[in-house]
């Protein structure tokens, strides 16, 4: 007798390109003796509700050497403008995912437990739409002011209320426990949420901020944020890359 089909088929699939401004080869950088991908989606094999672990990618070099390294890459368009555009491409031909997570392909030390978190903050609420994370960060933080560092602010129901390269928020006054949060480029989908988002055209304030997370604000959807201490660090330049091979080769 054949078992019925798991009611969730949740992908983690890891954006990955060749072309970077700041560091093009990214993706196959050497840390510690494996390229940069292999490092997340080892990462990524720890997470205990990942059904399947794709590599979304337009560069057979790299899906090269992720089939070497016994992982799994979808060739997607060259032309995508986001790394959410590619992801929808990447799931048309699998049919069975009902959630989709989008795990950056530069954070070798991403934490199991987050993306689990994520996939399962999915599964318990079907009225969601996306889910996110964010880290709290000290108001005092040179990275406040930084607009390459993304500041979130919530709805009392834990839900994005704006996304901003500014200081967010602003305080003109001091408030007891009100926190800035610095947001953490990980995101969940259900999928049909997902299929929806790409058809959108680019909003006014998606434009404005470069963040295309405040497209779905704008056309009314729900992106739950859920706070982790998760401050594991990501790689966009060489020097980031030289700095997490010293720390891996601390912690082993």
């Amino acid at each position: 007798m054949s078992q019925p089909a798991p009611k969730h088929h949740i992908i983690g699939i890891l954006p990955a390109r060749w072309g970077s401004t700041r560091f093009p080869g990214k993706p196959l950088q050497l840390i510690a003796g494996k390229p940069l991908i292999q490092r997340v989606w080892e990462r990524c094999q720890s997470a205990k509700t990942l059904s399947e672990i794709l590599v979304a990618t337009d560069d057979e070099r790299i899906a090269t050497a992720v089939e070497a390294f016994g992982g799994k890459a979808v060739m997607t368009s060259p032309d995508h403008p986001t790394g959410t555009d590619r992801l929808a491409e990447a799931i048309q031909a699998i049919p069975q995912a009902t959630h989709i997570l989008n795990i950056q392909g530069d954070e070798p030390l991403i934490d199991p437990s987050l993306i689990d978190e994520l996939a399962q903050a999915l599964i318990d609420d079907p009225t969601l739409h996306m889910v996110t994370a964010a880290n709290p960060l000290d108001p005092a933080d040179p990275a406040v002011s930084d607009p390459n560092v993304v500041k979130v602010v919530l709805k009392q129901n834990g839900h994005a209320l704006y996304f901003s390269r500014s200081p967010l928020p602003y305080f003109r006054n001091p408030v007891p426990g009100l926190q800035v949060l610095r947001h953490k480029g990980i995101y969940g989908y259900r999928r049909d949420f997902l299929e929806t988002f790409v058809t959108w055209p680019p909003s006014p304030l998606e434009q404005a901020e470069s963040l295309e997370q405040l497209r779905a604000l704008e056309n009314g959807a729900n992106i739950r944020v859920l706070i982790t201490d998760d401050t594991s660090p990501g790689v966009d330049t060489p020097e980031q890359a030289l700095a997490v091979e010293r720390l891996l080769n601390v912690i082993g």
